[in-house]
């Protein structure tokens, strides 16, 4: 069904406000809201917490191993002689090998070397010997591929078997909350209503529930466990640099510079990050759309010769993709450099500082090591909480364009809607008009009833109205003026989705699924028995076909029933909905891909089908309305004519005879 310029119009209206630039108040809303996505997790990320909290512990050992070996081992300094005093929690271990032999303290030290190793990866001073546990997917340089990994990260600030344990606790949650957040966004895009997404390209909204969800998961971790774990790395290895020099507190001060350094020196590339970040993932929906159209239309492509054509399109959207993607890169690169540098000289002041101490003997070799290897944990540290509002910004766009498609209106039910138990009249259409928000009027003044055993069929030129009108009984639609009712009710004052359970349809476009025949047909009503299904099958003239087929109705059908004629896919989509056994059936064209003996069988089927229900039929071809109890011909949005087919045709310079009779005489001329 083509949306109708009301949605087009709304559509239109809500990209221009998407398209709006980000700022920084409206980034720090967007954190919030992702932020309750957590709350079904809590737990487990309070867990992870105390797991990233418990990894700050072992780093504090990592370099006293080399200071050992360093000052009591090669250089031959006595324990307890060195320039700078030990620590409480090093001490007993280093007094209870007080006048070890060299050979010994050195044994003794790759012993607890190979202990921190296996506990969690790291060895030695120098951060080029620490491991940590994380795993990464192959990936290219797109936001799309970027992204997979976002969705299913596993790390861990350590390694070893503590690295291990957290790598693996940290993928299920990853998983576990991208798989909460783009159920929930799945869940919104199916309650749309129908013309709102109609128009809307597939690949987009692909690309948002796929690549745009994962966002989520670098904000939650780095809001949740940067400003608890940073500040406590920080304040455990100034604790520890206060131990070993009480008189030196410039060296914990220019630690602490990196974190106002940090903030300020990538401040200023904030914005251009969420910008470009904005056109990459747009860029990459531009692509996946691209992909989608071009899939979806592969037989008209290839019948019209525009693969080539096609190829260009498709080779357009996705250098753009990468294109995109490369100038959110530079920006990142210029985001580094300006932190880097200002870093550098900082790092390079309090390396000099140090070696100047080690030079004129107020330290030893060991400290040396010691204290820069200290010096720079608290520099990460506070590099990750400066650089925190940075390190969010790519995100920023994903959360934006995820929540900008939960935030469109959802069909929802009036409070006190009441439910609707069956159809046992029919419907009556009280001087309805529908009028478009540009003011192009689609129905003026429609009244009629149709009751429950007859059928009723819609009839006019393209454009006139037709399944405008249908849309209006399921609420695809709400009329401007007027009312329609079911039993005498307002189909505005029942609940949406009792209301649909009395409906069957039939669309002009038939959407089957992969799976086998019987499952699409029960489609219509899981619970069908096999008799059920079989009847309906029946009916439509499936029958005829299926148990030809090898496999009978237990043949899969391949992808969108790729298998099937399209005739046999709109004899499959009737039986769908005559299995449904629902009191309203409504058929839009549904013998335009027929020939004309199926198409007699199924008129003849409607006939028995509408005994107990009201068939609401929408078509062009003749024979089908021949038979219909009322016949309504509509044109401009109006009911020109009412009656059947006999009383219509009995009017001279009618309308329908009009219609009739250039029928007639097209289908001679053939």
């Amino acid at each position: 069904m083509t949306a109708p310029p009301e949605a087009r119009a709304r559509r239109g209206r809500a990209r221009l406000e998407e398209d709006e630039r980000i700022s920084a108040r409206q980034a720090l809303r967007l954190y919030g809201r992702a932020l309750r996505y957590v709350g079904p997790f809590r737990l487990r990320f309070a867990g992870k917490l105390a797991i990233t909290l418990a990894s700050l512990l072992p780093p504090l050992l990592l370099p006293w191993p080399v200071k050992i070996v360093i000052d009591h081992v090669i250089e031959g300094i006595p324990i307890g002689a060195a320039p700078t005093p030990l620590p409480f929690f090093v001490r007993p271990f280093l007094e209870a090998l007080s006048g070890s032999s060299p050979s010994a303290l050195l044994l003794w030290m790759l012993a607890l070397q190979g202990a921190l190793l296996l506990a969690i990866g790291a060895f030695g001073s120098s951060t080029r010997e620490n491991d940590r546990a994380d795993a990464w997917l192959a990936q290219g340089q797109d936001t799309a591929t970027q992204t997979e990994n976002a969705a299913n990260a596993g790390f861990s600030f350590v390694g070893g078997l503590l690295g291990l344990l957290d790598f693996r606790f940290t993928m299920r949650l990853t998983q576990a909350l991208n798989h909460h957040y783009r159920s929930r966004l799945f869940e919104r895009i199916q309650a749309l209503p129908m013309p709102g997404f109609a128009d809307e390209r597939v690949g987009d909204a692909v690309f948002r529930v796929m690549y745009d969800t994962p966002a989520i998961t670098n904000v939650c971790y780095r809001v949740l466990l940067v400003p608890v774990a940073a500040p406590l790395g920080i304040l455990l290895s100034a604790a520890v640099l206060a131990l070993l020099l009480p008189d030196a507190p410039w060296l914990v001060a220019a630690a602490l510079a990196f974190v106002p350094l940090s903030f300020l020196a990538t401040l200023p590339f904030a914005g251009r990050i969420r910008s470009r970040g904005e056109g990459s993932r747009r860029a990459g929906a531009t692509t996946t759309a691209s992909i989608e159209e071009g899939m979806a239309n592969l037989l008209a492509v290839q019948s019209q010769g525009q693969g080539e054509r096609e190829k260009r399109r498709f080779g357009r959207d996705s250098e753009a993709g990468f294109g995109a993607y490369r100038a959110l890169l530079r920006v990142g690169i210029w985001t580094f450099v300006a932190g880097l540098v200002p870093g550098a000289v900082l790092a390079g002041a309090v390396f000099l500082a140090v070696a100047d101490g080690v030079i004129a003997g107020r330290l030893s070799l060991g400290d040396f090591t010691l204290l820069f290897t200290y010096f720079l944990q608290i520099a990460y540290y506070a590099v990750e909480l400066g650089g925190l509002w940075i390190n969010v910004q790519e995100d920023a766009p994903g959360l934006h364009r995820v929540f900008f498609l939960m935030d469109q209106p959802a069909e929802r039910d009036r409070p006190g809607a009441r439910p609707l138990r069956g159809v046992l009249d029919g419907v009556r259409y009280d001087d309805v008009d529908f009028v478009f928000p540009d003011g192009t009027p689609g129905l003026r003044g429609v009244s009629f009833e149709a009751r429950v055993g007859s059928v009723c069929a819609l009839v006019g030129p393209a454009g006139a109205g037709k399944t405008t009108l249908a849309s209006l009984l399921p609420r695809f639609l709400a009329p401007t003026r007027g009312r329609v009712c079911l039993d005498g009710v307002d189909v505005e004052e029942l609940e949406l989705a009792s209301l649909r359970r009395q409906i069957a349809f039939v669309f002009q476009e038939t959407a089957l699924f992969e799976g086998t025949i019987a499952e699409n047909i029960r489609l219509g009503r899981p619970d069908a028995s096999d008799a059920e299904v079989r009847r309906a099958a029946r009916l439509a003239g499936v029958d005829e076909f299926a148990q030809r087929l090898p496999l009978g109705y237990d043949t899969a059908l391949g992808r969108a029933g790729g298998k099937l004629s399209v005739g046999q896919k709109q004899r499959l989509a009737i039986a769908r909905a005559l299995v449904r056994e629902a009191p309203i059936l409504i058929l839009d064209e549904p013998t335009s891909a027929l020939d004309p003996e199926t198409e007699q069988r199924l008129v003849e089927a409607l006939r028995e089908a509408c005994r107990d229900r009201l068939v609401l039929v929408i078509a062009h071809r003749l024979s089908t309305v021949r038979a219909a109890d009322q016949i309504l011909f509509l044109q401009e949005g109006r009911v020109l004519e009412r009656g059947s087919h006999t009383e219509l045709l009995a009017r001279p310079g009618g309308a329908y005879r009009r219609f009739v009779e250039l029928q007639t005489r097209g289908a001679a001329a053939a």
